[in-house]
């Protein structure tokens, strides 16, 4: 049986989990081909990413040319099918908030893998994500008769859903990954009853890059840590306004934000607005290993995001032993518990934020350390890398 993965752009930072699963399959004897529909365009700087690239199959690569070429050639060749995934491709255009251009070129770029790829001889597609990548899938669906899945993560998922034809992606899909049961509940919102049972859940997971470690005691050092793509969705902003409100009530601490994005000029002035150059700093895009010192020199993980799936930081953080401040949204709650593993606030609350926040500042370090201990055992319980790759491995075999 052979898989193959196809993600928008891939490798890419922010997506070291799908890596994880990859290589979580293939450690269990699954053959893995990977395709991108393009290539990042953020520098890969982690250098298991750039592996990664090395093995990934970019079908924009063939060019516009290419793109055009494989359209006429599946055209002539299939056409029955093409004509089918034509239909279908205006269908979902018509209410698409992209347009029918880009649902022409998402038949295209699924043309590109008939003609170009049909030699490797994929007998399952699968996809993170439900939206471009996940169209592409379904239209290679029409066009060959390959099975396919995906990946549900949200929230943009759940905010566009006839925009990215999700019930339709649903209805023909093998079977649907939800990363949560919150996720799980949304997807069955959006789908025939019957389809039920095709929603499954399979977490993300963490590997024994983290559980590995030698355990590392929370430093004394009052310190909180915030990784993520600096945007509106992940809060920041919020969690510079909370900071300058610590400070002037006399708290010193330290506050590292771990990433970069379109956010960060904002937030760099409110630094510099508040003053709290010696308190708050940037780090820029950091490789997993860079990441997990800055979340050992920490006391507790920040994350006060708006908009989530189930964030990965979160499972890292507690599999490293340390706590979580979050917001009460989507899969969150599964994962921190208020009291054992960490606290949970209100999205979009800057009082709560500071309140709890200064809670953790006047919390012994003995009770952080058997917070971050409980952290670490649900991780190890529910987002094992290899146990959930079992889980998909074994939905795989499934088919067919």
């Amino acid at each position: 049986m052979k898989i193959a993965y196809l993600i928008n752009q891939y490798p890419k930072i922010s997506h070291s989990f799908i890596r994880r699963e990859i290589l979580g399959l293939e450690s269990l004897g699954l053959s893995i081909t990977r395709f991108s529909i393009r290539t990042c365009q953020d520098p890969l700087i982690d250098e298991a990413d750039q592996k990664e690239l090395r093995k990934t199959n970019i079908i924009l690569d063939v060019g516009i040319i290419g793109l055009l070429i494989s359209f006429l050639k599946v055209a002539i060749t299939r056409p029955k099918r093409w004509l089918e995934a034509f239909q279908l491709t205006v269908k979902i255009g018509l209410n698409s908030d992209r347009g029918l251009l880009l649902n022409f070129a998402y038949l295209a770029e699924a043309c590109v893998l008939v003609d170009r790829f049909s030699h490797l001889e994929i007998s399952h597609f699968h996809a993170h994500f439900g939206t471009n990548s996940t169209t592409v899938l379904l239209l290679n669906n029409v066009l060959t008769g390959i099975s396919y899945s995906f990946t549900v993560h949200g929230p943009e998922e759940f905010d566009k859903v006839e925009a990215i034809a999700l019930p339709e992606k649903i209805k023909r899909a093998a079977f649907v990954v939800a990363i949560s049961s919150y996720g799980k509940s949304q997807l069955y919102r959006w789908c025939d009853f019957k389809d039920w049972d095709k929603i499954k859940i399979v977490h993300c997971g963490v590997d024994d890059a983290f559980f590995n470690l030698p355990y590392q005691p929370i430093a004394e050092k009052p310190c909180f840590v915030s990784v993520g793509r600096l945007s509106e969705q992940k809060g920041q902003y919020l969690l510079i306004e909370a900071a300058s409100k610590l400070v002037s009530q006399g708290y010193d601490f330290k506050l590292f934000l771990v990433g970069d994005g379109d956010l960060r000029q904002p937030i760099e002035e409110a630094i510099n607005h508040f003053n709290l150059k010696d308190t708050v700093e940037i780090t820029g895009w950091a490789t997993q290993a860079e990441v997990q010192k800055y979340i050992l020199q920490s006391q507790v993980m920040v994350l006060p995001s708006f908009a989530e799936g189930l964030p990965v930081v979160i499972m890292e953080s507690l599999a490293l032993g340390r706590p979580v401040i979050s917001t009460y949204i989507a899969g969150i709650p599964e994962l921190v518990i208020p009291g054992e593993s960490g606290w949970l606030v209100p999205a979009g609350s800057v009082e709560a934020l500071v309140n709890t926040m200064k809670t953790v500042l006047d919390t012994p370090i003995s009770e952080l350390e058997n917070m971050g201990k409980n952290g670490v055992k649900m991780v190890k319980d529910n987002h094992n890398v290899t146990q959930e790759a079992e889980k998909l491995k074994l939905l795989f075999q499934s088919i067919h």
